[in-house]
């Protein structure tokens, strides 16, 4: 198989490879994508969910074909029962599979080019430089000469170690997760997401209902991937929920089944080197508190794209030409991201009754401040009413 040359190659079609692929077929950069699936979209591996500023920063409106429902706020559950409402900006639960394909649609209508089924084996290097990938398609392997390729193929991103970066997270920043679609609910209501924490039901994580609908949501549940051994797995702790809760599953089943590894840490050591590039779960651009990544990859996406455009334009796709990617997003969201994965650190430290406590005393506000890394007034309210909690919340959340 013989395939033309490309000025960018974007490795997976998953949200941060589409956008990518978008803004660089946009600004004229002749664009192919490649994902080894044979069908976008498929499986699934997200509870779905993105506030509206998320879709509103890369210029994409709401469409009906792929938005379950709109989300006004979320409950998160205590482990003995309390509750802190949190009433949010508008936000939807997605049927992904569809959105996948339609962020894919809106790349090809600007220029790009796309191949599924097709596997990339690894980056083609001269010296120091990425010069293309090597890959496969229904047992024909070819080469695709470009001037950059840019790692969107998620968690542990083999092309991105193939060219030599490492993208494999220390088990201590591995969630292993969990997920049922399920029909037949009895929700409290379909427009809020709900999240139960407490080390019984879910150690070092939570669980979580994002209604689809009147009926149906996803339920699952992210816990440390270290922890997890026979009989304490994270589908274990899921179904032990699930029972435990007849007055909302009594009557529902499951239509399908989602698993994998969920990123908790908040970067890697570089996004960059010559003619390469990684964004989105491949550089570990999620959120470290629960592992969210659709928006944060896709503003990183952008970003990716704008730089590498330029770039190519300019003839120059050096390591030192293409840091102002990373360097930008360490500076910005990066930032917010250090932050969060300290928060995270201190999350953990905490035992059920310091989760009790934290639902007695944080308000709505509180909760947000924390979700958005501001941390500063909140030591104040943890020394007037968890004095215990205070030398942990400095040690993890000062500076």
């Amino acid at each position: 198989m013989k395939i033309p040359d490309y000025d960018a190659v974007v490795v997976g079609a998953g949200p941060a490879g589409s956008i990518a692929a978008r803004f660089l077929a946009e600004k004229g950069v002749k664009t192919l994508v490649v994902d080894k699936k044979q069908e976008i979209g498929t499986p699934k591996r997200c509870a779905e969910g993105i506030n509206l500023g998320g879709l509103e920063k890369i210029g994409i409106k709401p469409d009906p074909r792929w938005v379950t429902s709109e989300i006004t706020g979320s409950t998160i559950h205590s482990p003995g029962g309390g509750k802190v409402v949190c009433k949010f900006s508008k936000g939807y639960v997605l049927e992904r599979k569809i959105f996948e394909k339609h962020l894919a649609m809106d790349a090809i209508r600007a220029g790009a080019r796309y191949m599924v089924k097709t596997r990339a084996i690894e980056a083609i290097k001269e010296g120091d430089k990425v010069t293309g990938i090597r890959a496969e398609f229904m047992g024909e392997e070819f080469t695709i000469n470009s001037k950059l390729v840019i790692a969107a193929d998620g968690v542990d991103s083999k092309i991105a170690r193939s060219a030599g970066i490492n993208t494999t997270n220390k088990m201590t920043d591995y969630h292993s997760g969990f997920q049922y679609e399920m029909a037949g609910l009895n929700l409290e209501g379909h427009d809020m997401l709900h999240l139960y924490f407490g080390n019984e039901i879910a150690p070092k994580g939570y669980v979580w209902i994002f209604p689809k609908g009147k009926d149906v949501a996803n339920v699952g549940i992210g816990i440390l991937a270290s922890q997890s051994e026979e009989g304490n797995r994270a589908r274990d702790y899921l179904d032990r929920f699930i029972e435990s809760h007849p007055e909302t599953f009594g009557n529902s089943s499951p239509i399908e089944i989602n698993t994998g590894g969920i990123p908790v840490s908040s970067s890697v050591d570089t996004f960059v080197m010559d003619g390469f590039m990684i964004v989105g779960d491949a550089a570990h651009q999620v959120n470290p508190i629960h592992g969210g990544g659709m928006a944060i990859a896709m503003k990183a996406a952008k970003l990716c794209a704008e730089v590498g455009a330029q770039a190519i334009k300019e003839g120059n796709v050096s390591k030192e030409r293409l840091y102002e990617y990373e360097k930008t997003w360490r500076e910005t969201e990066g930032v917010k991201l250090q932050k969060l994965f300290k928060l995270r650190i201190f999350l953990e430290k905490l035992n059920d009754n310091d989760f009790e406590k934290f639902a007695d005393i944080l308000s709505e506000e509180d909760i947000i401040k924390l979700t958005n890394a501001e941390y500063k007034s909140l030591f104040k309210t943890f020394a007037r009413k968890a004095p215990k909690i205070l030398p942990l919340a400095l040690k993890f959340l000062s500076g």
